[in-house]
């Protein structure tokens, strides 16, 4: 396998096997409630015309961070606390998004996603016991348990990226919504000199289970 140490093992991530079999069988409840539903279009980011969860993860993504550059400059325990709490809040929609696009993935993106969402149920706890920890007035090791929710948060991170970008999850997924879906940037672009050449973009979607067959 080529590429750097990190490269080789998000790719590696693609083949774990861990949980499959309730994994299968989550994504099937989860496709049964909402395939063809308005509030799977709605969760997915039919009207918006991409995915809707990455944008939904910067909240609590930028509610840490900025509990962390507090906790780095000392006397703003109250802010650094709140900014914690709003990032929990933020939780729900944020997962509930991602719960959609993940149901609606194939085998591989399906591993992938899985330990994406271990990662950050994992971040989660942390960063809970971070804000009880603040509440209580333990704002020092409120700031430990913050940093140390950070290490599998970036894990988390990585996953989904390699799931969003190298794997291409969610790509193409609202044909209506550009002229270019489903082709790739350098098709999207024009040939420079050449006829214009790549690989079709997939979406990573259960055969069956896109909106594309089901459009809002």
């Amino acid at each position: 396998m080529s590429g750097s140490p990190i490269a080789r093992a998000l790719r590696a991530a693609e083949s774990v096997r861990t949980g499959e079999d309730a994994a299968v069988a989550a994504q099937r409840v989860l496709r049964r409630y909402l395939a063809g539903s308005r509030l799977d279009t709605l969760l997915r980011g039919a009207w918006l015309g991409h995915p809707v969860h990455p944008l939904l993860v910067t909240v609590p993504i930028g509610g840490w961070a900025c509990a962390a550059l507090l906790d780095a400059v000392g006397g703003q325990e109250e802010a650094a606390r709140r900014v914690v709490g709003a990032g929990l809040v933020s939780l729900l929609p944020t997962v509930v998004t991602g719960l959609a696009d993940w149901s609606g993935l194939d085998e591989r993106r399906r591993r992938v996603g899985l330990l994406h969402a271990a990662g950050n149920v994992v971040s989660a706890a942390f960063l809970g016991a971070s804000y009880a920890a603040r509440r209580q007035g333990r704002h020092r090791a409120g700031a430990v348990l913050s940093l140390v929710g950070a290490l599998p948060l970036s894990v988390a991170g990585a996953l989904g990226g390699h799931l969003s970008y190298a794997q291409g999850a969610g790509v193409g997924r609202w044909p209506e919504a550009s002229s270019d879906a489903g082709r790739t940037e350098r098709e999207a672009s024009g040939p420079v000199g050449g006829p214009a050449s790549g690989v079709d973009v997939d979406t990573g979607a259960i055969p069956g289970s896109g909106p594309g067959l089901t459009p809002c």
